[in-house]
């Protein structure tokens, strides 16, 4: 049973820097697709930044391209949204998650079939 757990959220500034962190159990995260989502008040899920495998191809929102970097550490067990520049318009309960079906097996960004809890960021001044 895989288990994602975020971390790392909080209260910043606008052009601050943020790291979130999601650990992750009970699969191989090196094999499978891993993802993160936001969901801000009034506004559909946002898929901001997919990942297919380790150094596979990825996805980003045009909404945080340049500013998001999505990545995962095997070694520890942990996946990693780095933020820079931050807008109010981040602001939003960002969500980890991660496919481990054989069906989705090369996709980019699939139906993840496991979510975290999600943490909160909020961006203000």
């Amino acid at each position: 049973q895989a288990q994602l757990v975020e971390s790392g959220g909080g209260l910043v500034q606008p052009g601050d820097s943020l790291r979130l962190s999601c650990a992750v159990s009970g699969f191989a995260l090196d094999y499978y697709a891993i993802g993160w989502i936001r969901q801000a008040p009034g506004k559909e899920r946002e898929r901001v930044a997919c990942m297919s495998s380790s150094d596979g191809p990825t996805y980003y929102a045009d909404s945080v391209k340049g500013r998001f970097t999505i990545s995962r550490d095997v070694t520890k067990h942990t996946v990693f949204l780095q933020m820079n520049s931050v807008k109010p318009e981040d602001t939003a309960v960002y969500y980890c998650a991660a496919e481990t079906r054989p069906l989705w097996y090369g996709s980019t960004c699939p139906e993840y079939n496991y979510w975290g809890q999600g943490t909160q960021v909020t961006v203000s001044t």
